[in-house]
């Protein structure tokens, strides 16, 4: 805890250069909305601000958004899917085996079949941590740090290890696992030390939405307030 402690506190951004940080943030995020009352407008807004994140005033002061900025994926839940496809023009992410981990194979497949059939093209599939527990897991593409809804979420030692173990898993087996941190991720402070961390402990080539995806429903706005003080001074 205090070693991680001790990174997060020196990891930091050079102020010149957190602007364009942050707008590469922007592009490793899935934008999410999994809250109980979910509606059609919901995802509508959603997919809307996951197309236009950032004001296009804001964007004319970047060189290297001139072809648009979008975040990279919106997760809704199974419902949600159709309405997220119709909205983007363009598949979307779920999720399976939600959030326990402890449905049937046969439950998970038939959700994951009509997942995909509806336009999805990624789907998050919760692990049974049981089979983890008694030594039976047999590797994964990523590691997230939680399903959202934990008392405790992506705090900061959490992702070190995580990336640790990524790192570690990478050298013995030459595989790189994709780290996605998730749940509660709602400034833009911690998304840079976040990005920070990838960058240092595994390298660029983790850099990129297939290997480092960021879960996140608020932190596009912040983002946003941190880039027109950026621009504007105020």
């Amino acid at each position: 805890m205090k070693h991680a402690e001790q990174i997060q506190a020196c990891t930091t951004v050079k102020k010149e250069w957190q602007a364009d940080w942050l707008l590469k943030t922007i592009t490793l995020i899935g934008l999410t909305t999994i809250s109980d009352d979910d509606t059609s407008s919901n995802v509508q807004r959603l997919c809307y601000k996951a197309k236009y994140p950032i004001r296009e005033a804001l964007l004319k002061n970047f060189n290297t958004c001139d072809k648009g900025l979008m975040t990279t994926a919106v997760y809704v839940y199974p419902t949600g899917v159709c309405d997220a496809v119709k909205a983007l023009k363009a598949p979307c992410c779920t999720h399976a085996n939600w959030r326990p981990g402890q449905t049937h194979l046969k439950t998970r497949l038939e959700e994951i079949r009509l997942a995909v059939e509806n336009g999805v093209m990624e789907i998050d599939v919760v692990i049974n941590r049981t089979l983890v527990l008694t030594g039976q897991q047999e590797g994964s593409d990523f590691i997230k740090t939680s399903t959202v809804k934990e008392t405790v979420n992506a705090t900061f030692p959490v992702a070190i290890v995580m990336l640790w173990a990524i790192r570690d898993f990478f050298w013995k087996t030459g595989n790189k696992a994709g780290f996605t941190p998730t749940g509660g991720i709602r400034s833009a402070k911690y998304s840079l030390a976040c990005l920070s961390s990838v960058k240092e402990e595994l390298g660029d080539e983790w850099m990129t939405p297939e290997l480092f995806p960021i879960g996140a429903s608020t932190l596009v706005s912040d983002i946003e307030r941190q880039i027109y003080h950026h621009v504007t001074g105020r």
